[in-house]
């Protein structure tokens, strides 16, 4: 069976979410992989764990995880599946969330309530919605926690980071 998948992004905001007080509602992933691992050596998180980010539409530079609107139509963890394969080219496992943070828009002077969530990437796409417009890169969580300049963005990758203790990357290799 063929699969066909749109390679159009959502546009406007006629389908947005927002809060009872107006703050639209951001979701956004974490996509992430974790590389082979030898049993007999010692590691650590920064060693193992890879975590894609994209450049900011706006700011090439400027390197983000993938977040966008919350629709109507869609659950939360769909969106955030969504975001992912629009912005990223990728596809994976939503994991639980990993939390909700408030944070005022760079090119708004608005607030925004965002949900992030890690997502353990089964696949990498070579075309994907905005692949014209933005640039992906693994980079290992060091990196990232370096060049991010988004705060909250940074929190959420330290909730993963203590979410994927030592033992659970061990699991996670050998299944």
């Amino acid at each position: 069976m063929m699969m066909m998948v749109s390679l159009v992004s959502r546009q406007g905001r006629q389908l947005q979410r927002y809060t009872s007080c107006g703050k639209r509602l951001i979701v956004g992933c974490i996509p992430y992989k974790v590389k082979q691992i030898d049993r007999a050596c010692e590691y650590n998180i920064n060693q193992v764990v890879e975590v894609l980010v994209v450049t900011s539409q706006k700011k090439r530079e400027e390197i983000m995880f993938p977040k966008g609107g919350w629709e109507v139509d869609e659950t939360i963890t769909q969106a955030a599946r969504r975001e992912a394969f629009e912005e990223a080219g990728v596809q994976g496992l939503v994991e639980d969330s990993l939390g909700k943070w408030r944070y005022k828009s760079k090119s708004h002077d608005k607030i925004h309530e965002a949900v992030m969530f890690p997502l353990n990437v089964t696949e990498e796409l070579y075309y994907w919605p905005e692949k014209s417009v933005r640039t992906r890169k693994w980079i290992n969580v060091a990196e990232a926690m370096a060049e991010c300049k988004q705060s909250w963005m940074k929190e959420a990758l330290d909730r993963l980071v203590k979410r994927l203790s030592t033992s659970n990357l061990e699991e996670m290799r050998s299944a």
